[in-house]
C-alpha cells in the first residue's frame, strides 16, 4: 500500500471516528407519516382498550438523547414510542404509547423525578428547531406528567411522604384547620404568590395532567393562562409499559394554540423523560419531525409537500451546519497533518 493510499484510509477511519463521536448520521432516510384516522362518534380519550385504537395505523418513532443545549442527557433509556392519531372532525386523539420498567409519579421529595411525554407542534409555515423550536419559529407543546395525573386520582403531599414529620405553626391559615392545611386552607392568597401568579405547578388541584405550553428556542417555555390550558390527557402505567392518550379540539380561538386542518400534511415532534434514570427539563429523549395527516373521507387534491426543514431557517440551520464544519475542520486538519508526515518522510529519505 503506497503512502498515498494509507492517507485516504486513514483520513476515512478518522471521520468515522469523529462522527460517531458527534453522533452525525452518515445517511438518512424518508420519514414516516401518522395518519389520524376519521372515526363518527366519540374519540376514545381515556380507553386505551377501545376498538377505536385498531382503525389508526400505528408507527414507531425513534428517540434520541437531546445533546443540542445544556442540560444534555447523555444516554437515551426511552428510545421509541408508538404512536397512533384518530379524530371525528371536531376533535383530536393521540396516543403514545412506550416502554418503561419503573413507574415514577410522585414529586413530593426532592430525590425524586416524573415519567412524562410531550408532543411539540410547530405554530407557523415551516419546520423550526426540532429541540423547543427558536427565535421566530414558536412551537406549542403539551407536556402530559405522571405526577400530575396522579394527583388528580390522590394528591400527595408532604405528609404523605414524610407521615411522622411535625409542623409547629402555619401562619395565615385557619386555626381551625390546625396542622392539617393545603393551599385552600390559606385566608390570604398574598402569602401564596406562585398560586397567586398563576403558576400552574403550585395549584391545589390539576383540571387537566398536560401541560399545555410556548418556546420559541432553549430557555422560553411559558406555560399558557389557566384559561387558555385546553388539552385534555390520560395516562396509565401497566406491565412495564405507559400509555398515554392526549385530545384536543381541533379548532381553537387561542393564538398560542397549534390548528389542524383536514387533509394537511402538519408536523409533530415526540419527547419523553424516564424519572428513574433522573431525567428532567433538557434531560429528555427526542425525536425529530415527524409528518402528521388527519384523514377525510371526502375527495380532496393530493396533500402537499411536508413543510422545510429545520436547516433552512437561520436559527435552526446553526445546529445543523454546526457539528459538520467541526468535522471539516478536524477531517482537513487531519488530513494536512498527515500529508506533511508523508512528505517530511519521503524528504529524509
Amino acid at each position: 500500500m503506497n503512502n498515498h493510499s494509507r492517507t485516504l484510509l486513514i483520513a476515512v477511519l478518522a471521520l468515522g471516528l469523529v462522527l460517531t463521536f458527534l453522533k452525525v448520521p452518515l445517511a438518512s432516510s424518508q420519514g414516516v407519516t401518522l395518519i389520524a384516522a376519521q372515526v363518527s362518534g366519540d374519540l376514545p380519550t381515556a380507553d386505551f382498550a377501545s376498538p377505536r385504537w385498531a382503525e389508526a395505523t400505528a408507527i414507531e418513532v425513534p428517540l434520541s438523547a437531546q445533546n443540542a443545549a445544556k442540560p444534555m442527557l447523555l444516554a437515551a433509556k426511552i428510545r421509541s414510542v408508538t404512536a397512533r392519531a384518530l379524530h371525528n372532525g371536531r376533535q383530536i386523539a393521540i396516543l403514545l404509547e412506550w416502554a418503561d420498567e419503573t413507574k415514577n409519579d410522585q414529586m413530593v421529595r426532592v430525590q425524586d423525578f416524573r415519567d412524562a411525554v410531550a408532543l411539540q407542534f410547530p405554530l407557523a409555515e415551516g419546520q423550526p428547531f426540532f429541540c423547543m423550536g427558536q427565535q421566530g419559529g414558536d412551537v406549542n407543546i403539551w407536556h402530559w406528567k405522571a405526577d400530575w395525573q396522579a394527583d388528580i386520582a390522590d394528591r400527595l403531599d408532604q405528609e404523605s411522604a414524610y407521615p411522622d414529620m411535625y409542623v409547629d405553626q402555619y401562619p395565615f391559615a385557619e386555626a381551625s384547620v390546625g396542622l392539617a392545611v393545603g393551599p385552600a386552607t390559606y385566608e390570604d392568597a398574598n402569602y401564596l404568590p406562585a398560586l397567586a401568579a398563576g403558576n400552574l405547578f403550585a395549584a391545589a388541584e390539576h383540571a387537566s395532567p398536560v401541560e399545555d405550553l410556548i418556546a420559541g428556542g432553549f430557555g422560553s417555555l411559558t406555560s399558557q393562562p389557566a384559561e387558555a390550558q385546553n388539552v385534555q390527557g390520560f395516562g396509565e402505567w401497566r406491565d412495564g409499559k405507559w400509555q398515554v392518550i392526549f385530545s384536543r379540539d381541533l379548532t381553537s380561538t387561542e393564538a398560542e394554540d397549534a390548528k389542524f386542518t383536514l387533509g394537511k400534511v402538519h408536523s409533530v415532534a415526540f419527547a419523553a423523560w424516564d424519572g428513574t434514570n433522573g431525567e428532567r427539563n433538557g434531560q429528555k429523549s427526542t425525536s425529530q419531525w415527524v409528518s402528521l395527516q388527519l384523514q377525510s373521507t371526502a375527495p380532496a387534491a393530493p396533500p402537499a409537500a411536508p413543510p422545510a426543514s429545520p436547516a433552512s431557517s437561520p436559527e435552526g440551520l446553526i445546529y445543523v451546519i454546526g457539528p459538520m464544519a467541526i468535522v471539516a475542520v478536524l477531517i482537513l486538519g487531519a488530513v494536512g497533518a498527515l500529508g506533511l508526515f508523508a512528505f517530511l518522510r519521503r524528504e529524509k529519505k
